[in-house]
Order: C-alpha cells, then sequence, then structure tokens
C-alpha cells in the first residue's frame, strides 16, 4: 500500500473500492480532493472519481452497497452520475476524451484511455489520482507531472494552452483564480496564450464568469486576481467599468491618484478583516463612479463630486450585467457605496449629535459594515495621515455609540407611523400624511425633539396647529 494511502481513511473509498474491484474497473479519486489533500487544506466533502470503464455503473453498484438511502443522479447524455451521501457528494465519470466546437464551451464526449482523460483536464496540479482498487489502493497517479507542479507552486495546462483555453475559455478564469487562491505562479506560456484566447470568454455565460470572480474576490488577497486578469486581457472583456478606473490625467502639475490600486489596496483592506462577499463588493465599487465626475478646477485641481450619488445609482445595472443578485444584497452594497463618504466627512469636521443621528438612520443594520469600508479607504502612504484619520474616526464610532445609546435611532421607527397620524388628525392617504411624517423624522433627527412618543404627539399636534399643512 502506498503511504499517499493516508488520505483515504474515509470509509467511503473502501466502498468504492469493493465496487470498483468487482467491477473489474481501475479506478481513482481524482482532481480536487487530491490536489487539496497534498497541499493540507481543509477535507473537502466533495469527491471526483474516475475509473477507466463506465462511471455510471460504477455510481449504481456503490450506491447499492451503501447503507442508508443515497440520492443518485445520472446524467446519462455526459455518462457521469452524482451520488450523495449524508456526509458526501461523489461525481463518477468514465476516462473520456472531449472535442469541441468553436461556439461553445460544451464538449462532444467519448469514451477514452487513462491518457485521453489527463490530457482533458485543466491544469496538472489537478490531474492527481490516487488510486482506489485493492491491490493498488492509495498508488500516485501523476502521469501529467502535477505533484512536482504543485510543489513548485506552478499552474500549467497539461495539454497546448492554446487548445485548452480555447475548448473551454472559462479555464482561463480558473487559472487566476487558482493562482489567487493557492498563491501559485501562472507559467508564462499560459499567461501568452490567455492573452491571445481572452476573446473567447465571450462564449461563457455571465453567471459562470460571475462565480469564478467571486471566487477570486473571496481569496486572501484578491488585488491579485484583478491585477492578474487585467494582464491577461480578460477584466476589459467581463467588467469594463472597472478597468476605467486605471485611466490617470495631469493637468500642469497636478494628477490625481490610480483609482485603480486605490481600489484594490480598499479591497485588501477589507478582505484582512472581513469574509462578507457583499462587503467586498462595496469596496470594489465605492469608486467605481469617479471616472464619470472627474472634473478639473484650477484653483483646486481634480474633483469627483456626487461620485458617490452617482455610483450608488450604477451599482444596480452592474449587478445586473454580471448577473448577481438583485435583491438584498445589491441594496445592501449601494447602501455602503452611497455612504461610503459620510464617516469620512464627520471624522474631519466637529461631530454634531444631528448628523450622528442622521448617519445611524441612514446606515441602520449596515452601519459596523460601513465603517470597516470607511477605515480601509484610507489608503495614503503617509503614515501620519493614516494615524489621524483612524484616531478620528475611533472619536466618530465613541460619538455613534453614545447617541445611539441615548437616542435608540439605528433601524429607527416613528414612534407615531402613517397610520396613527391618518387617525389623529382624521387625514386621508396622501401628501399632508407624508409631510407630517418627514417633519416628525427630521425633528428627532435634528434633536428638536427626543425619540419619544409623548414629546412626539406633542410635535404633531403643534404642527397641525401652526397651518403648516397648508402650505
Amino acid at each position: 500500500m502506498e503511504a499517499h494511502a493516508m488520505f483515504l481513511k474515509d470509509p467511503v473509498f473502501r466502498l468504492i473500492s469493493s465496487a470498483a474491484d468487482e467491477l473489474g474497473l481501475p479506478t481513482y479519486v481524482i482532481g480536487g480532493y487530491v490536489r487539496d489533500c497534498f497541499l493540507q487544506r481543509k477535507s473537502r466533502k466533495d469527491i471526483d472519481v474516475m475509473c477507466v470503464g463506465s462511471g455510471i455503473e460504477l455510481a449504481q453498484k456503490v450506491a447499492a452497497m451503501c447503507k442508508g438511502n443515497p440520492e443518485l443522479v445520472v446524467y446519462k447524455n455526459f455518462g457521469t452520475a452524482l451520488l450523495k451521501t449524508e456526509d458526501h457528494s461523489i461525481e463518477f465519470v468514465g476516462a473520456r476524451k472531449e472535442s469541441y466546437r468553436h461556439d461553445t464551451r460544451k464538449p462532444l464526449v467519448e469514451d477514452g484511455s487513462l491518457q485521453d482523460d489527463q490530457a482533458r483536464r485543466d491544469f496538472t496540479i489537478n490531474t492527481l489520482g490516487l488510486s482506489l482498487n485493492a491491490k493498488t489502493f492509495g498508488a500516485l497517479l501523476n502521469e501529467s507531472n502535477g505533484l512536482q507542479d504543485l510543489h513548485a507552486g506552478i499552474i500549467r495546462t497539461p495539454a497546448d494552452p492554446d487548445i485548452t483555453f480555447s475548448d473551454d475559455p472559462l479555464r482561463m478564469m480558473r487559472a487566476v483564480r487558482f493562482a489567487c487562491q493557492l498563491h501559485f505562479t501562472i507559467v508564462p506560456e499560459c499567461i501568452d496564450s490567455i492573452r491571445r484566447n481572452a476573446h473567447r470568454i465571450s462564449i461563457v455565460s455571465a453567471e459562470r464568469i460571475t462565480d469564478e470572480l467571486n471566487k477570486i474576490i473571496l481569496s486572501n488577497l484578491p488585488s491579485r486576481g484583478f491585477i492578474l486578469l487585467d494582464e491577461c486581457g480578460i477584466l476589459e472583456k467581463i467588467f469594463p467599468q472597472f478597468l476605467e478606473l486605471k485611466v490617470v490625467e495631469s493637468i500642469g502639475d497636478k494628477s490625481h491618484k490610480d483609482n485603480f490600486y486605490h481600489t484594490l489596496q480598499v479591497l485588501d483592506n477589507v478582505s484582512e478583516v472581513s469574509q462578507d462577499l457583499w462587503l467586498r463588493w462595496a469596496a470594489i465599487l465605492h469608486d467605481i463612479a469617479k471616472p464619470a465626475t472627474k472634473r478639473f478646477i484650477p484653483e483646486i485641481g481634480w474633483t469627483f463630486h456626487g461620485h458617490e450619488d452617482k455610483g450608488a445609482r450604477m451599482v444596480p445595472g452592474i449587478f445586473r450585467n454580471l448577473k448577481l443578485p438583485m435583491g438584498e444584497n445589491m441594496r445592501f452594497v449601494q447602501q455602503l457605496v452611497q455612504l461610503h463618504l459620510r464617516p469620512i466627512v464627520l471624522s474631519q469636521e466637529h461631530v454634531t449629535d444631528s448628523a450622528v443621528r442622521r448617519l445611524l438612520f441612514d446606515a441602520g443594520d449596515a452601519l459596523d459594515a460601513l465603517m470597516i469600508l470607511c477605515r480601509a479607504d484610507i489608503t495614503s502612504k503617509n503614515k501620519e495621515k493614516v494615524r489621524r484619520h483612524l484616531r478620528n474616526f475611533n472619536l466618530v464610532q465613541q460619538k455613534l455609540k453614545e447617541v445611539e445609546a441615548k437616542d435608540n435611532i439605528r433601524n429607527w421607527k416613528p414612534p407615531v407611523d402613517g397610520n396613527e397620524i391618518m387617525q389623529l388628525f382624521s387625514l386621508p392617504p396622501g401628501k399632508a400624511v407624508g409631510i407630517m411624517k418627514n417633519r416628525l423624522k427630521d425633528a428627532i433627527l435634528d434633536g428638536e425633539i427626543p425619540n419619544k412618543r409623548e414629546e412626539a404627539l406633542q410635535f404633531l399636534h403643534a404642527l397641525a396647529a401652526s397651518g403648516a399643512l397648508r402650505e
């Protein structure tokens, strides 16, 4: 038995081994499970099993031997089967070779040899396999030198990269994703091939592209992924608005900062303290409207007035184009883009209770995420400036806590709502009710009255008596 068999401690592998030997099928666990075992990454529950023969027949045999009620789904057109047990999700496939038409990444599949199956895989580090047959249990399959590449920390294709990437262009983004997640280097010939084949990404669905992009964004150093996507010519194809941040203009001796690299630094800063995908998207999009709002004023220099408002309006379109979810997550990102300057402004001037109340009211549950984004947005190389900003942010956060404890404004609900206003003053639904609600909200947020029911009722009666509703 090979030493690598230590990776196969799970009893499910002995079960597959028995089924494979009964059917006389050379069988391997292959791909990500094996790769991650050698990298000592967290054990995976999704397992790929490849046999030289019928993967469907093997899956059916294993399912029949499993205890309980495993779920077996057969995909006859692809010659694969998915077995779901209580602890695992196992995909079975027979060794195969693939051919592609130019206009689709869906392959034409036929039975193949072990060598054919190795050649069709995306990267050498994903060709590694461990034998599951009893006589060779745990023996390493390393025909494409994947183990050597794993130890060297490099991403390369087992076949000609032009064929690999042109056949399935999503593999170009997977190369970047693996380089990002594993901190590996893509070999120069693959980088050159991705540049040559970048245009082929157009045949991949937006959903699949965004799925890979999100995995890059969730890596420990997502800036590296974006820089690679840019260097390889992919970023301009999938997210052109983001690439517009790279343009730096100068007039005389006045230049503005490179907003592309600034944004990537903000993204990395957020990633150091949060795994929240949507907070990371807010970091990516917080300055997205700077190119559209850029103006040069001779006595001031470069300005980006209103980029937070325009950026917030751009968020839904970007999410729609990338097929990102259009519900609560989009609104969260939009809210942070809209508000990202507010704590910064508060940190630069005297902080009034009124301004703090309005920030609490507008941010609601997103306040903590907003403060993470704002701290991450401090990317100056001037260490004293950074310290000063962070010190001021600490004062703002303390003020937020004090005002919230006193006034209970966060996720505020009016002490008197619209229905009650209509009943109290015999008003039909309409403009007058809206005026009273807004006046009450402003009075509480501006500190004219406390956030309490009795004072709110007194304020509304006084407002009605003043004739303000007839304005």
